[in-house]
């Protein structure tokens, strides 16, 4: 295999582990924000539940700018493009993200009840709309975004920000991605609190998982009957190029070609349903770290599945379709992709290194902090 090819496909992988990390590490804390409001039934158990993340939720995020600066660097028409259809979307995400930090820092500030149950709110504003918007933005490119290029390069977007957020299959893409932020919040809250906010997050995470399965069957079906796309012919290892034509075809089931090509990776969406069944089962057996880890493992069968189904595209164009971007015309340079790999193979062991270290030191379980303690985080 070419080596710019064979660096194309594996920054299609890593892109892939950048949004699993990103959906397992940031949609945890997601999901305890979610939460907060319904395992913490007093001031008391709702600081407890937020000391559960007090120490990682930022440190967390780092798999939020790894994301978006591995596509930026690595896939730059694919960052330029997405970022515009997307804006609007993005602002909403930015925003809510933005209100989490303030809300940590601020919500123990006051003393009384009201400005207290207010932040409260935040925190469920702030951790169910990124999730609902991060798999409500993978359904609406599973389905074709309207954009095209002019002859120039230039962006133009034929679609309005209402149907590629609020679609039927994007609401439901984007409900099972907070199914699957609670369930991992709630393993969480499980894992490092204490009764009864360990009880109460028990039964949420437990349902949530249940409801991830119904929820990713149903867009499973809806998937074989959505049309899809095919790429007919088209050269990978084409430099970056968005208007040089390949043909793509759309026809109803092509994004289950993939599977009938290669019926192993019909395995994938097995994973990740029996990641979620043993996982909501882990949690009502009190099994938390068992629990955490299998709905680690549905978080990566459900994008696995998306990923086997699309390759090799990343963003389709229902307005364009031979201007659709796939791996092969949207990635960077040859040399780009070439120190990218270099640095990532240096830095991305040091995250997972310090993550885990960090975890280690902050482990055990949280008790619920002293009211007279105005500075308890």
């Amino acid at each position: 295999m070419d080596l710019y090819i064979g660096l194309k496909v594996l920054w299609w992988v890593l892109l892939g582990v950048l949004l699993m990390g990103l959906a397992i590490m940031v949609g945890m804390d997601m999901g305890v924000g979610t939460l907060l409001r319904f395992v913490g039934r007093n001031d008391g158990e709702r600081r407890q539940a937020l000391n559960v993340v007090g120490p990682h939720w930022d440190g967390n995020q780092v798999w939020f700018i790894l994301g978006g600066g591995a596509i930026f660097a690595a896939w730059p028409t694919l960052y330029a493009t997405s970022f515009s259809v997307f804006y609007i979307v993005m602002i909403l995400l930015l925003f809510s993200m933005i209100l989490r930090p303030v809300a940590f820092e601020y919500r123990s500030k006051v003393a009384a009840s009201k400005w207290r149950d207010s932040w409260d709110w935040v925190f469920l504003v702030s951790g169910f709309l990124p999730m609902f918007v991060y798999g409500a933005a993978i359904g609406n490119i599973l389905e074709g975004v309207g954009f095209h290029f002019g002859w120039d390069g230039q962006y133009y977007q034929t679609e309005s920000f209402i149907w590629y957020l609020l679609n039927p299959f994007a609401i439901l893409s984007g409900l099972l991605a907070v199914s699957m932020s609670i369930y991992q919040g709630g393993a969480m809250l499980m894992l490092r609190g204490t009764d009864p906010i360990s009880s109460r997050a028990r039964n949420y995470a437990s349902t949530a998982g249940l409801v991830a399965i119904v929820l990713f069957v149903i867009g499973g079906f809806m998937i074989a009957g959505m049309p899809g796309y095919r790429l007919i012919s088209g050269d990978p290892g084409m430099p970056a190029n968005a208007v040089s034509g390949q043909v793509v075809h759309l026809a109803s089931g092509a994004w289950l070609d993939n599977y009938a090509a290669q019926p192993i990776l019909w395995l994938v969406p097995l994973i990740a349903i029996a990641g979620m069944l043993l996982g909501a089962l882990m949690l009502r057996a009190n099994k938390p770290i068992i629990g955490w880890w299998l709905g680690a493992i549905a978080w990566i069968g459900i994008l696995g599945t998306v990923a086997a189904s699309m390759f090799p595209f990343l963003m389709p164009s229902s307005d364009n379709l031979n201007q659709s971007l796939t791996i092969w015309n949207a990635s960077g340079s040859r040399y780009n992709l070439i120190w990218m790999t270099i640095f990532t193979v240096i830095f991305v062991p040091t995250i997972l290194s310090y993550t885990t270290w960090c975890f280690r030191v902050m482990r055990g379980k949280v008790i619920k902090p002293d009211p007279a303690d105005d500075h308890a985080y």
